[in-house]
């Protein structure tokens, strides 16, 4: 019975130790460099030369002929010498002809950079819901990580054209959730195919960082109610949405292939921009649609109204003032959405 690649790898990689080999060949410099100096008499650079030809197998001429215990200990020296060589390459094999070495460097690049992220979202599976989210976050150049267990997944990420900063590990643990620096983070998606890891995802995150907005993915109506005790802000189901699209492409389909358009963001000029209280510039706050003149400046509309209760209202009067907790939603393309951004940085 063969062991698992996995297994096989960790393994591999325990053994075949970059560290190791670098001890045990400085170690076997140390060996036969004080073993000459002291059954030979050899000065510190005649047993380095040595070693040196001795290791090299090379095959010049000894400093000065060898004493019976000299030819003894430059014997067995040679045949330490041969295991130690054959592990030696063993590593160099290991590391560099199976490219270890290079997917090291990438790995510890990847760290780096995400040790950089700040008010990221992460990305629990890259699964077809997952992909869809990150092509959104790549269109609108949102920082993200994905946080993905699947190996032959990981190795779809890594042969993208897109840089796709990621986290190979289980989601549901606190280690692969930190090392994606979860408390930096200002969001997290659940997108598992699975309620149960989803369920554990949003417990763990949602005591890694309080603050922290989650999104989870659900396949069960019975699995909402659980992921909103479980810390979930807001819960999606997929296959509800696509059954009530579809329905709503027979009774109004002009309408919905409208949102439709607009949903597929590479192909439409139509974007949603949210300007919320919390981060919109001072002089923002606390003023009216009318005041604020956002139509006149940019081009854009604004939509929507959320309320500090969270109600909705569409279409809002131009009197309805930005107040504490509430948020415009703000339609235009993508070059009034671009001016809009700023006028709001100008207006700060």
């Amino acid at each position: 019975m063969t062991l698992p690649e996995a297994k096989l790898n960790k393994i591999s990689q325990s053994i075949l130790s970059g560290r190791i080999a670098l001890f045990l060949f400085l170690f076997d410099i140390f060996v036969g460099v004080s073993g000459f100096m002291y059954l030979e008499g050899y000065n510190l650079v005649e047993a380095f030369y040595m070693v040196v030809i001795t290791v090299s197998t090379v095959g010049y001429t000894e400093v000065r002929p060898l004493s019976d215990t000299g030819h003894l200990f430059a014997s067995l020296y040679i045949i330490l010498n041969v295991g130690l060589f054959a592990y030696l390459l063993s590593v160099f094999s290991y590391y560099v002809v199976n490219g270890e070495l290079f997917k090291r460097m990438y790995h510890n690049i990847m760290r780096k950079n995400i040790q950089k992220l700040n008010d990221h979202v992460i990305i629990c599976g890259h699964g077809r819901y997952g992909k869809e989210m990150v092509q959104h976050f790549l269109l609108h150049k949102m920082p993200f990580v994905v946080i993905e267990h699947d190996t032959a997944v990981v190795e779809d990420i890594q042969l993208s054209d897109d840089k796709i900063l990621y986290v190979q590990g289980d989601a549901t643990t606190d280690e692969a959730l930190i090392e994606a620096r979860i408390t930096n983070a200002k969001a997290l998606i659940a997108a598992l195919p699975d309620d149960s890891e989803n369920l554990y995802v949003v417990l763990t995150a949602r005591q890694l960082n309080p603050n922290l907005n989650i999104i989870s993915r659900a396949n069960s109506q019975r699995s909402i109610k659980k992921l909103k005790l479980a810390g979930a802000d807001h819960v999606i189901m997929p296959e509800q949405i696509g059954g009530f699209y579809m329905a709503t492409l027979v009774s109004k389909p002009g309408a919905t292939e409208f949102f439709s358009r607009i949903s597929r963001e590479n192909e439409a000029d139509i974007l949603f921009e949210e300007i919320s209280y919390n981060k919109a510039p001072a002089s923002c706050k606390n003023k009216s649609i009318r005041e604020l003149h956002i139509r006149q400046k940019t081009g854009t509309n604004i939509i929507g109204y959320i309320t500090p209760t969270g109600s909705f209202q569409v279409n809002p009067s131009p009197d309805t003032v930005l107040e504490p907790g509430s948020s415009f939603i703000v339609i235009g393309s993508s070059r009034q959405i671009e001016k809009l951004r700023q006028f709001l940085k100008n207006m700060g």
